[in-house]
């Protein structure tokens, strides 16, 4: 069975995301009180704790939820094989596949300490179709 293992925002863009207990996913916009939130098709990142692992075994530190700027850290669902349109039930909130992973920015802090960066290859983004609460511990589910 496949689950969130963590919800993560940030407040404002360039700061690292940090767990929350949950979030609100809103049609049109993403999680609310996320700085990355909006009205275009990348409104929610998800990542497979999976893919963070792959990377945690070249590490002599530990990674945290978000460190990925992740806003659902996932287990159970290889994500990046999903083709886009894929619609997922995350909690009581529906989203629908707009992207597989992503260009990494310059600066990126993970890549400089780590050497490596998942989320370009292996991250995920949706959009919003059905509002609702998620949090840690909610099932996903392939729709």
């Amino acid at each position: 069975m496949a689950k969130v293992k963590a919800v993560c925002i940030s407040e404002k863009k360039g700061e690292q995301k940090h767990p929350v207990e949950s979030a609100e996913l809103k049609i049109d916009h993403g999680i609310v009180g996320d700085a990355h939130a909006g009205n275009w098709h990348r409104q929610v990142s998800l990542l497979a704790a999976e893919s963070v692992a792959k990377v945690q075994k070249a590490l002599n530190f530990e990674l945290k939820s978000g460190d990925f700027a992740e806003n659902i850290l996932t287990e159970g669902i290889e994500l990046f094989t999903l083709p886009i349109g894929t619609k997922l039930k995350i909690g009581e909130a529906v989203g629908e596949v707009t992207q597989i992973g992503k260009e990494c920015h310059q600066g990126c802090a993970i890549r400089e300490l780590a050497g490596d960066c998942v989320m370009p290859r292996e991250g995920i983004f949706i959009k919003v179709l059905q509002e609702g609460t998620v949090k840690a511990g909610d099932e996903i589910e392939v729709i």
